[in-house]
């Protein structure tokens, strides 16, 4: 009898103390085990699920060992908790879409900004706010925007990797030796970057304004002058960038592997 006494006698499975430890202790069996795992302090379960839930709201938790969802039951809260409940979860909703679309505005308006500073410096400062003060604001609100959209967009337009393939293939013509096991195009480590394209295309009409004064200086029209200073930029650039490139390439294919010095000991030493 003793014995039936003590199997049935309640066993805590998080704090392992038994029901005669605490008389006071209010119990529960929230799940379908049985046994050793049956039984649970009240006070126990509730610093488990506070352990386990930590920032979650209404979830009932499961058993660890059998699986089983705990029902949870809330007390009735007022028409005031119930309110700033409900409008905390449609903040906590409606935040990333507004965080979104204030990212989205940001981006516009400093295109807008980016546009804007960009007409000035290529055709210049007094020229560029009369051309933007006649303009129509529509226009302008969607025509300043796509500046840096193109400049972007022109960026990664790849032509020197066409002029490098059109060298190789005349150096496939000239020296059949070298050439016949060319790597791919694409170098090591070069890959389109995107905040190296991105600053590449945004520095582009500041580069190209300040070439065009310092080399084309007998021209009056300072649009000119920076269409002239960029164009030279670009084919400078893309000249060196073609030169490189090929000579990567060339490097690669007459690159050589070397035997191992362990084997290359051994075949001169005759077999064993």
């Amino acid at each position: 009898m003793a014995l039936a006494e003590v199997q049935l006698e309640k066993h805590c499975w998080v704090c392992f103390a038994s029901e005669s430890d605490d008389r006071r202790a209010e119990w529960v069996s929230p799940c379908r085990c049985k046994g050793c795992t049956k039984w649970i302090h009240q006070s126990c379960l509730q610093r488990w699920l506070d352990e386990k839930q930590r920032g979650s709201d209404g979830d009932g938790g499961t058993c660890p060992q059998c699986g089983t969802r705990y029902r949870i039951v809330f007390p009735k809260m007022g028409p005031l908790v119930y309110f700033l409940q409900q409008l905390d979860r449609a903040l906590s909703r409606a935040s990333p879409l507004a965080a979104f679309g204030m990212l989205v505005g940001t981006a516009y308006w400093s295109a807008v900004t980016y546009g804007a500073v960009t007409v000035m410096q290529v055709v210049g400062h007094k020229k560029g706010l009369n051309m933007m003060e006649r303009a129509d604001p529509f226009f302008l609100l969607m025509g300043l925007p796509t500046i840096p959209v193109i400049l972007v967009l022109g960026k990664m337009v790849r032509w020197e990797d066409f002029l490098v393939r059109l060298w190789l293939r005349y150096s496939c013509q000239q020296q059949r030796g070298v050439s016949s096991h060319l790597p791919p195009l694409a170098a090591p480590g070069d890959h389109l970057s995107v905040s190296r394209t991105l600053c590449g295309a945004l520095v582009l009409p500041w580069i190209s304004s300040l070439l065009g004064r310092l080399l084309f200086r007998r021209v009056t029209s300072n649009l000119q002058q920076s269409i002239l200073g960029g164009v030279t930029f670009v084919l400078l650039k893309g000249s060196f960038k073609v030169y490189l490139k090929h000579q990567q390439h060339v490097l690669q294919a007459k690159r050589h592997v070397l035997d191992y010095p362990d084997h290359d000991t051994r075949d001169t030493s005759g077999p064993p």
